[in-house]
């Protein structure tokens, strides 16, 4: 079972491919773990991405695509796995495609967790973070015990730059333009399928259980 995850960011869509994997004992990938492997372990491919990260750019998408290559490669995979964060763009979608076509393989699922660009901003714009443990809060699903108190070190909850208001909505505005395109890629390739992801995390989970059961 491959299955790619879509979705903004803040939809959910990576705590999803989290209980997807422990169900059925996949791995569930994401791209930046995939590059920390690599520059940890020295690869060539590794050394390639550092490169780039370390000159302030964006790892070209052909390299991209050969890490998540390489990756999905290994023995864990051997069921299938979930990814995450990747492709992003048209570019990747189609290397991709076309290096497991020629493995006679395929992406099953594309995975779209649907959520209003409102409900994203309103979202992430009610996380907290302890800056000093790192645990996450949100004020109205997950609140501190004492209010803007870290429940396991007692330190002050900071809102962090990336979920400002105004950063999300750029952040959203960048996923419209290159990801958004992937959502018709994958339709017209017919793996695409869509679940509300507005519904409480426990619901999108039963419903894409029953897509990819049904």
């Amino acid at each position: 079972m491959k299955i790619v995850m879509l979705g903004a960011p803040g939809a959910g869509k990576g705590t999803q491919a989290d209980k997807i994997a422990e169900k059925y004992h996949i791995p569930h990938i994401s791209t930046g773990d995939i590059f920390r492997a690599n520059i940890k372990n020295g690869t060539e491919l590794g050394k390639k991405a550092k490169a780039y990260m370390d000159a302030g750019g964006l790892v070209p998408d052909e390299l991209t695509v050969d890490l998540v290559l390489d990756r999905v490669k290994q023995d864990d995979c051997k069921d299938g796995y979930i990814l995450d964060g990747f492709p992003r763009t048209i570019p990747q979608a189609e290397a991709f495609t076309a290096a497991l076509e020629k493995e006679n393989e395929n992406v099953d699922y594309a995975i779209d967790v649907e959520v209003p660009d409102e409900n994203i901003v309103k979202r992430m714009g009610g996380r907290r973070s302890c800056p000093n443990c790192g645990a996450t809060y949100h004020i109205e699903y997950i609140p501190p015990k004492q209010e803007g108190i870290c429940d396991n070190c007692g330190e002050t909850l900071v809102l962090r730059n990336d979920d400002k208001p105004e950063t999300v909505q750029n952040r959203l505005k960048v996923y419209h333009e290159s990801t958004q395109p992937l959502i018709d890629f994958y339709k017209e390739l017919g793996a695409l399928r869509t679940v509300d992801g507005t519904q409480s995390m426990q619901d999108v989970f039963d419903n894409i259980i029953a897509i990819l059961e049904g």
